[in-house]
């Protein structure tokens, strides 16, 4: 057995410490496509050390590598650092080396923040499950290059008994974003009583209740929404502070709180006004495992 192996064994039974010392001791021995891939991913995903995975796995990519392992992994690390064109050129690699539904998510993305929508739309298309957030991705580009239609034909189609269900605020969202109300107002009344109430989508419903001559109910929201703050801003003000919660981060907190009280406060005048409570839309980076001889996985070690 040699050491990448022992320290995949180590991993497996949560032994990190061990794991750690052997995957470093593997690239001690030699720097090669897999010692530099595999310490790289565990500085990445177990550390939270970003800048040594990015040093490691970039020079793993200068051997040439014939494995889309590590092209996938530098393209995650540049996607989470928005660094988008370098992110583009790495996943190109990637997936002529070997597609995956990763490489494509993130592809996706990078050229979603570069401006080219109908691109992205494709690639979040060729990595999606029926109703995932992915999905999602995809048919928020249709619907920003005006594929009105085909987003809502393809959004008609979620379902929450379908694998990774996206979640019913973002299918309401979307139908928001088509201004397709009623059927908005359905989905977030499905998420009434199972989300945690942010004033980002719960203006967005009282929004859609106005616009479907629900007025009394979005009144019946917002003074809800008021009452639950005004609770949890007397909660918070009883909470005792300690090193976990120092006074600081209570006021800070308590601040928060206050101004989402008068956000729900404001929103129905604000809309009368004409304000549209704009919808914050984010990508959702995908990733895996890319440890060389993982056992779990059934990832051979790399031969090259």
């Amino acid at each position: 057995m040699n050491t990448n192996q022992k320290a995949i064994e180590h991993l497996e039974r949560n032994e990190y410490d061990a794991a750690l010392a052997l995957f470093k001791e593997a690239l001690n021995e030699s720097r090669n496509v897999q010692s530099l891939t595999n310490l790289a991913w565990i500085y990445y995903h177990e550390e939270s050390d970003t800048e040594t995975a990015l040093e490691l796995v970039k020079e793993a990519i200068i051997l040439n590598p014939a494995s889309h392992f590590p092209y996938n992994l530098l393209g995650e690390i540049y996607v989470a650092l928005e660094r988008w064109e370098d992110a583009l050129n790495v996943l190109l690699n990637s997936i002529a080396i070997e597609p995956s539904k990763e490489a494509y998510n993130n592809l996706a993305i990078a050229i979603y923040h570069l401006g080219e929508l109908d691109e992205a739309s494709a690639l979040f298309l060729k990595s999606a499950k029926p109703s995932d957030y992915t999905m999602y991705s995809h048919i928020k580009c249709l619907i920003e290059i005006g594929k009105a239609t085909e987003a809502k034909c393809k959004l008609d189609a979620f379902s929450e008994s379908d694998d990774d269900f996206v979640g019913e605020v973002h299918v309401a969202e979307l139908y928001f974003e088509l201004q397709c109300f009623s059927e908005a107002v359905s989905w977030f009344e499905k998420s009434w009583d199972i989300y945690y109430k942010t004033p980002d989508w719960v203006c967005r419903y009282i929004y859609s209740l106005i616009k479907t001559n629900l007025l009394n109910r979005a009144v019946e929201i917002a003074n809800e929404c008021i009452q639950l703050k005004i609770n949890d801003i007397q909660e918070e003000h009883a909470v005792q502070c300690n090193e976990d919660w120092t006074e600081s981060e209570k006021a800070t907190y308590i601040k928060q709180l206050e101004n989402d009280k008068q956000e729900y406060e404001s929103i129905i005048y604000m809309i009368s006004k004409g304000f549209v409570p704009p919808l914050k839309f984010s990508t959702s980076l995908s990733s895996s495992c890319y440890l060389y001889g993982c056992s779990r996985h059934n990832h051979p070690e790399y031969n090259g």
